[in-house]
């Protein structure tokens, strides 16, 4: 059980006054949430214009381990970030500093080409699941047990009971299919804190950042993504909140 900080995903510059976009802001956040407790790092690199690149990996990645050394390091490579498939593995043929694992969403038509081309890089697979068809389709890949971990997470539905309707189906197709990898569980917006508490009753990790939502428990703005981190980990150690 650990708790990741995401600390800015595909949020736009506005979402919070703090949402680090640049490099050294990704670094100070990073220093910071680790600082507060968080056990990896999850970040969305950003070009020179402040959109998510794939190509910015390498710089990102390198800041951040020279600053927080140990710390296990993701990144996304959800389609939308290049636009097209044959540019997203493109720019990931071309990472020479490498994160230590990479989210794939299996939602998308080229995941299981993607997981292949991270694999043959070295670098681990985090494999994302947002509904039962997407557990379906991961169990069915030959090799759905070399992954370093599965993800869990339901960003399109902010209904608590059917978010958790989902992920208890998805979870249950892991169980019949006798997954054994570890489970990262995470709501996103209105679910953010429902989750946070159902992982760590159900003994999964969790993550907590910017890139899910910039609310603490209290539903007051959180200051930055070290509060945040700091507020999971309270509930993670069985402090009230």
């Amino acid at each position: 059980m650990i708790v990741q900080a995401c600390i800015n995903g595909a949020r736009p510059s506005d979402f919070h006054p703090l949402l680090p976009l640049a490099i050294d802001a990704m670094v100070r956040d990073a220093t910071a949430s680790v600082a507060a407790g968080a056990a990896e790092l999850h970040v969305h690199p950003r070009g020179a214009d402040g959109k998510e690149s794939l190509a910015a990996v390498d710089g990102t990645v390198g800041a951040i381990r020279r600053v927080c050394p140990g710390t296990l390091i993701g990144v996304s490579t959800g389609v939308w970030i290049e636009g097209d498939r044959e540019k997203t593995r493109e720019a990931i043929s071309h990472w020479d500093v490498l994160p230590d694992y990479a989210s794939v969403n299996l939602s998308e038509d080229d995941a299981p080409g993607v997981m292949q081309l991270l694999r043959q890089k070295g670098v681990g697979v985090e494999v994302g699941l947002a509904s039962v068809a997407d557990a379906d389709r991961y169990i069915g890949l030959d090799d759905h047990e070399r992954v370093f971990r599965v993800l869990i997470e339901l960003d399109n539905e902010q209904d608590l009971q059917r978010a958790c309707g989902i992920a208890d189906g998805i979870i249950k197709v892991l169980r019949d299919s006798r997954v054994n990898r570890p489970i990262l569980l995470h709501g996103f917006d209105d679910t953010v804190w429902p989750f946070v508490r159902l992982a760590r009753e159900r003994r999964y990790s969790t993550r907590i950042g910017l890139e899910d939502g910039k609310h603490l428990p209290d539903g007051t703005l959180a200051n930055d993504n070290a509060e945040l981190v700091t507020a999971a980990v309270a509930i993670f150690r069985g402090h009230s909140i």
